[in-house]
């Protein structure tokens, strides 16, 4: 496979046609249908073929055909692979035109290593479903800053393998995937601030926004509905990072908020004395925003999948939430 080594500059066609795009709302990918390609790619941390073989049986159970990437079983250190390797994987998932939705096989670390190798021209002339979680939020996040395309928050291949997976997370990505409606009523949580907004979905895991901060890959959180989740962070990380979101502006002008999973969390040998949503509330108490906290989405067994990028409806009370992606 060839090395593709891309760079945005002001001087490449690919700038100038992601330029025209950006301030466009997104469009959706076609949905899937039986006898469909789709790929998947390891652009962070390596994976092995036994973990991988229950995706790849589930996704020719629904009828789809499945290429994997040259590299995906490659290893370098943690990741599956160079960074050039990595690249060369993804880059030729996007231009494949026979490939309608590339599935990220893990997260862990690495994506926001390859991010700025990418060149994303022909994925705009021909959109697909770009499906991943954690790491991935780099590229969700790059994607519709640069692209305007929706992709999907959901579970990864990884997953799959794994007992600790409700049925839920893999229904709503299949239905999703095949355009099925998509819409949500949970429990709600004695924490939510209740109101009614409807925005574009964005964001992803805190970790990794805190990190894209600055970048050509922050999010635009102007007028939208923010999603945050995190795993196995100290409580007092969680603190800095919405301090630091709140301190940049990402939370002025908010239509809403949602918090998914932020499970098993650390803390210091001195207490933080807060639980992760009691640190998020008190970093939101000066905003009157809706806000829905332990939304069913994130690195939590109950991994439903959401839409990025997708204008949506919320009306969140205390005693439940709803959301609307029609």
């Amino acid at each position: 496979m060839a090395k593709i080594i891309i760079k945005p500059t002001k001087k490449n066609n690919k700038f100038v046609l992601i330029k025209k795009q950006r301030h466009f709302m997104n469009s959706t990918p076609p949905f899937l249908k039986s006898g469909d390609s789709v790929g998947i790619v390891a652009p962070a941390r390596k994976i092995s073929v036994s973990e991988l073989k229950p995706a790849i049986e589930t996704f020719t159970s629904w009828g789809l055909e499945v290429l994997l990437g040259e590299n995906i079983f490659n290893s370098d250190n943690q990741f599956s692979g160079t960074d050039e390797e990595r690249a060369a994987d993804f880059q030729k998932m996007l231009n494949n035109t026979e490939i309608k939705a590339i599935f990220c096989a893990r997260g862990g670390y690495g994506t926001v290593r390859i991010i700025d190798r990418l060149d994303f021209s022909t994925f705009i002339k021909n959109p697909k479903w770009i499906v991943g979680y954690s790491d991935v939020t780099v590229i969700h996040s790059h994607i519709h800053n640069l692209c305007g395309i929706e992709t999907l928050h959901a579970a990864m291949p990884i997953n799959f393998s794994t007992s600790d997976f409700s049925e839920a997370s893999l229904t709503t990505l299949k239905n999703t995937l095949f355009g099925k409606t998509l819409e949500y009523t949970v429990d709600g949580h004695p924490l939510n601030n209740e109101g009614c907004a409807k925005g574009m979905l964005v964001g992803g895991n805190l970790s990794v926004l805190y990190s894209l901060l600055g970048s050509e890959s922050d999010i635009n959180t102007k007028n939208k509905i923010l999603f945050i989740e995190d795993l196995d962070e100290y409580l007092y990380h969680i603190d800095r990072m919405m301090m630091c979101l709140k301190r940049a502006g990402k939370l002025e002008g908010l239509s809403g908020i949602i918090i998914g999973g932020m499970n098993k969390m650390n803390d210091n040998a001195v207490p933080f004395g807060k639980t992760p949503y009691e640190i998020i509330n008190d970093v939101l108490k000066d905003y009157s925003f809706p806000t829905c906290y332990s939304f069913p989405s994130g690195h939590i067994k109950d991994n439903r999948c959401l839409i990025m990028g997708r204008c949506i409806e919320i009306d969140i009370q205390k005693s439940k939430v709803n959301v609307n992606f029609n």
